[in-house]
Order: C-alpha cells, then structure tokens, then sequence
C-alpha cells in the first residue's frame, strides 16, 4: 500500500460521518484487537470513485475481532448485543476471529487452520478489494489492515482471494452479489 493510497483511504472513509459513527461505536464497545473492514470499506470506496449520490445497500458491517480467552459463540453475540445497544438500527456482524476454525468447516464444509490476530484473518477475506479493514485509534489516527495493498479496490478490481476462497465459492458470491450490476466500472478477474 503506498502512502498516497492510504492517505486517499483515510480521505474517503473520514468524509462518511455514518461510517466515522460506525468506527466511534466499535471503539466504545473495544473488543480485543477489533477492526472493521470487508464489503462496507468496498462499498464506501467504489461508491465515491463511481460518484453515487446515494450508497449502496450493504447487508452487513463486519467487526472482526480476537479474544483467545473466550471462543464461544456467546463472546460474538456479546460484541453484537453492545454494538447494537449503542448504534440499533446498523447490522452488525461481530465475529471472534481466533473461534472461526471452530465453526468454519460445519459453515463452509472444508476447515481450516486456526487464525493468530484479527489482521491475520483480513488476509482470509474473501477479494484482495474486501481485505481491507480500518481501526479508528483514540488519537484520531487510523490503523489500516491491507495484507494485499489497495490497489485492487483503488483500481475496482474483483478477485479471489485464494487463501480460503474456492473458484466455487468465488463464482457463487459473483452470482448472489452481483456486484457489475451495482458498480459498472469493476474489472472481474476471474
């Protein structure tokens, strides 16, 4: 990631005051090593370099964090309980990254390896463009996790990542996404 695009992230993601609302709610909440990435940032990004007016619809704000203390599902839905108490009306999606292993092969029906940190499972996401998470720091800095760089989202390029993500999976996300209908400027890298 060069520092022009990080700058130009940082630019774009601070001028959403939803988003920046979003960051501040996380942040009250403070799970263990918490960021919030994915399919929201993708958004926020290719909506402003397609000049939409009004944001595309997300299904969910993904709030990844690491708590090797507690691994069951009731630490997630703590997370997501606080996070909606204080913003009600934001569907929160709050998972423990270091339990994934635990659940993903019943979910997804193969496993995989056991995750060591919040960024380590941003590389696992599932498009270079959505391996990109922010945390907003009490200094009003921004920790930016992009194992990948930014040049895919910058460059609205869609692709598999292939740490996780099968073909299969891939094509499949593609079809129930649709993600050419909503940002017409995306490359597909198939």
């Amino acid at each position: 990631m060069t520092a022009n695009q990080h700058s130009k992230l940082i630019c774009i993601l601070s001028q959403n005051d939803w988003f920046m609302k979003v960051l501040s709610a996380v942040r009250t909440c403070d799970p263990p090593d918490w960021l919030v990435g994915g399919g929201i940032i993708r958004n926020i990004v290719w909506d402003h370099l397609h000049d939409y007016l009004i944001p595309t619809p997300i299904k969910d704000v993904d709030v990844a964090f690491f708590d090797e203390a507690d691994l069951t599902p009731r630490r997630d839905l703590a997370v997501q309980s606080q996070l909606q108490r204080i913003m009600p009306d934001v569907p929160w999606e709050a998972k423990n990254q270091a339990a994934v292993h635990l659940w993903y092969e019943r979910v997804f029906g193969y496993p995989v390896e056991p995750l060591v940190s919040s960024a380590d499972a941003i590389a696992t996401w599932p498009e270079p463009a959505t391996c990109v998470a922010v945390r907003h720091l009490e200094n009003d800095e921004f920790a930016v996790v992009a194992p990948y760089g930014l040049d895919d989202l910058f460059h609205m390029i869609l692709r598999r990542n292939p740490r996780r993500i099968t073909n299969e999976i891939f094509q499949e996300r593609i079809r129930a996404k649709e993600p050419l209908k909503k940002w017409p400027k995306v490359k597909m890298i198939l």
